[in-house]
């Protein structure tokens, strides 16, 4: 089982302070990591994400910034390296959703979707690759959605889906062009997950739905996303780039 210890190794999590970050972050610390906590400066969620890892006798360092500013997330890389030590793993959660016809979608809401979802992940690799790419050694994992390779039935989401296509074959591109030069990059893609958002009682319905279409008969829960990013992290995962790891409860075979 020691391939898949993180033992003293330094990780950032982007979108550290709620939801499938938090829940990483957090396994992370479980497998022995330390970890740097990145999300918006108001996220309230970061003190709880720092607390459970202070818990599992992890260190953490909080850090509040943007994944669509180059420099604050080149402070973060240089933060987590000053205070927990070389960075070598990251994983890239920060995202938003939302839902609007595509006729009516007006050009803002488009834009804010691929700036955070894809250009905020294209620059959090960026960052983190820089540092990685000197030392020859490094594993990135970006969070993508089974909707960047399907299109959910009911969901009015043409720029959240194409958000996440782009994070897909981005990280397929920057794996390959890392390949001889120690850095892996893949990617997770959760199906329908309890996350806050879908917590809320005003989707109860739409939840029940969800749980209808997928083939196991429920939605993920945040820690099933864990395992799956501890893999690929790991040397367990040492032979494994490129991938889009599908963690959607059976749903694409559907």
């Amino acid at each position: 089982m020691s391939r898949f210890s993180l033992k003293d190794e330094v990780a950032l999590v982007t979108g550290a302070g709620s939801g499938i970050g938090q829940g990483i972050a957090v396994g992370l610390a479980e497998a022995e990591a330390d970890v740097a906590l990145f999300d918006l400066p108001d996220s309230k969620g970061l003190e709880d994400t720092a607390r459970k890892i202070a818990e599992l006798g992890r260190k953490s360092i909080k850090i509040g910034g943007n994944v669509t500013n180059a420099d604050e997330l080149a402070k973060a890389v240089a933060d987590a390296e000053g205070k927990l030590g070389p960075l070598s793993l990251a994983v890239n959660c920060a995202g938003i959703a939302s839902a609007r016809p595509a006729e009516q979608m007006p050009l803002d809401q488009w834009q804010k979707m691929i700036d955070i979802n894809l250009t905020g992940i294209f620059l959090s690799c960026q960052a983190e690759a820089r540092v990685m790419l000197t030392r020859k050694r490094g594993a990135i994992v970006n969070i993508a959605s089974m909707s960047g390779s399907i299109v959910n039935r009911g969901l009015l989401q043409a720029h959240y889906n194409t958000s996440k296509a782009g994070v897909i074959h981005l990280s397929k591109s920057l794996a390959m062009e890392w390949v001889e030069r120690g850095v892996r990059v893949n990617v997770i893609s959760p199906g329908y997950t309890l996350t806050p958002m879908n917590l809320r009682p005003e989707v109860a319905e739409q939840r029940k739905i969800f749980e209808r279409e997928t083939p196991m008969g429920r939605m993920a829960t945040v820690d099933e996303m864990v395992g799956p990013a501890i893999f690929l992290l790991s040397s367990a995962a040492s032979f494994v780039t490129g991938v889009d790891l599908l963690v959607d409860g059976g749903f694409e075979c559907w």
